[in-house]
């Protein structure tokens, strides 16, 4: 069993940068397509940010300012996000999902991590 936890989220001034961080322990994510979703208040989850299964491709909601990427060893994973909006505040999550392709549901995804605050605001 894939078990994720993230970090790097805190509160920021709207034009700035966020890297956000997500570990693996269990199985790597070689095995697992991959993705960031996020809920604000009052919302429900949406997708951000996923690789396909083996990493092969990748998509974002907004290409322009999110950015997905891991290391090569593959037990960790980043979200790197710029140009922060108000808008993008929100609870960030890591998810696992063991289907193929891009996954862009939040039911498609297995696995889950506890989130991390990203609170965007001057």
């Amino acid at each position: 069993q894939v078990q994720l936890r993230e970090s790097g989220g805190g509160s920021v001034e709207p034009g700035d940068s966020l890297r956000l961080s997500c570990t693996a322990s269990g199985p790597t994510f070689s095995s697992h397509g991959l993705g960031w979703f996020r809920q604000g208040p009052g919302k429900e989850r949406e997708f951000v940010c996923a690789f396909s299964w083996g990493g092969t491709s990748t998509h974002c909601v907004d290409s322009a300012r999110f950015t997905i990427s891991r290391d090569s060893d593959r037990t960790t994973m980043y979200l790197q996000m710029d140009n922060l909006k108000p808008e993008d505040s929100a609870v960030y999550y890591c998810a696992a999902s063991r289907q193929y392709g891009i996954r862009l549901l939040a039911r498609d995804y297995d696995y889950w991590g506890q989130g991390t605050q990203v609170f965007v605001s001057s």
